[in-house]
């Protein structure tokens, strides 16, 4: 029976598993290669892409690995994109590997090419280096500086042991802070502090999500409403028919009472517009839509928003700066700010690495824990 790309993939993974102790790349500058786009964590793509074209070499020896669309028109061309959502998507899900949970080749960098993938290419994406290493990689298998099936299994190598390293970077810390006592004993002002200078961190845009969920999670028996499950970070509303980036709804209805969005910019009056269509598209009645934003807000657009309730009778829209917002729910709901740190902090850890990625969960952990460390009482 002719194996498939899963069967090849599966052969990979085993030699990978097997031989976790050593590389299995001989040529060291390849290996570095391999190394640095498998570790990257500014940017999860390349390494994805890399396990698809690798496969697909692997599988077909005949194609050119460097030729990963079709539009190019060889003979020796192929569909990386396809490799890549029926095999690597699976792959990349059952193991929990550090990759980006959707294709690579969606990404600006690797979108709609029509050319050879050569090394002289200059790639849109950032870090530059880590595309040109890419482009080195399929460059050196192409020419048979080494085989695809050996690129695989040490990618797959690498992404395990990364996976593994992160998951014990993240139980160690929650270790510590499990070893400062479990409970927090954090003042409002001081989870309000340490909430900030998370949020200040770079690549932090879903915090303020998070933040806003947090909030609903702890206090949803006061409330009598809940979060209802929060749609991918990079899922465009129009596309899942949420009002919002977090969706509120009354405990025992699936309803949307109140629909929350999200900026890490100024709000505009356009923003107001487009939010007014969402709900009118939605055919419900929702009785607020709240922007949470971490920039300033203008006065004339908080009027504009002001005005809505007056023109529709029904809904309101109203303006809030993030950690204002926080403020004033933890000091209302200040005997459950423990209960909101703890669920910030597993909503934090929960999201995929694309959304938070694994430097900023660690440095929330890594703050708490100096946080939760400063406010124990000083022992005799």
């Amino acid at each position: 029976m002719e194996r498939t790309p899963a069967d090849v993939l599966g052969l990979a993974f085993d030699a990978a598993s097997r031989r976790m102790s050593e590389p299995h790349i001989q040529d060291a500058g390849i290996q570095a290669k391999v190394e640095a786009v498998c570790r990257d964590l500014r940017n999860r793509a390349c390494a994805r892409f890399i396990l698809a074209t690798a496969l697909m070499k692997a599988y077909r020896p005949e194609v050119d690995i460097r030729k990963p669309y079709t539009e190019i028109g060889d003979a020796d061309a192929y569909s990386g994109r396809s490799i890549d959502e029926v095999y690597i998507s699976p792959f990349v899900a059952q193991y929990a590997l550090p990759c980006n949970p959707t294709t690579a080749f969606l990404t600006p960098a690797f979108r709609n090419w029509n050319a050879t993938l050569t090394p002289d290419l200059v790639m849109v994406g950032r870090p530059a280096s880590l595309y040109k290493a890419t482009l080195e990689l399929l460059a050196a298998v192409q020419e048979g500086r080494v085989s695809a099936f050996e690129t695989l299994a040490e990618s797959i190598r690498q992404l395990l042991m990364l996976r593994d390293e992160q998951k014990e970077q993240i139980s160690s810390l929650l270790a510590s802070l499990k070893r400062l006592g479990g409970k927090s004993e954090l003042s409002s002002e001081a989870v309000v502090n340490l909430v900030q200078q998370h949020l200040a961190i770079s690549h932090s845009s879903r915090l303020p999500v998070l933040v806003v969920a947090a909030a609903y999670s702890a206090a949803e028996a006061h409330l009598g409403e809940r979060v209802l499950p929060l749609a991918a970070h990079n899922a465009a509303d129009e596309q899942t028919g949420a009002l919002g980036d977090v969706q509120i709804a009354l405990i025992d209805e699936d309803r949307v009472v109140t629909g929350y969005e999200m900026k890490t910019r100024c709000v505009t009056v356009n923003d107001i517009d487009r939010a007014l269509a969402k709900v009118a598209a939605s055919g419900e009645p929702v009785d607020n839509y709240i922007f949470i934003t971490t920039e300033p807000i203008e006065q004339s657009v908080k009027d504009y928003a002001k005005a809505v309730y007056e023109q529709t009778g029904s809904l309101e829209v109203v303006i809030l700066d993030c950690i204002g917002f926080l403020r004033h729910y933890l000091h209302l709901f200040h005997r459950l700010r423990g209960e909101f740190l703890d669920a910030y902090q597993r909503l934090v850890l929960d999201e995929p690495a694309s959304a938070v990625e694994q430097p900023l969960k660690v440095a929330f952990l890594a703050l708490r824990q100096a946080a939760e460390s400063a406010s124990q009482p000083l022992s005799d």
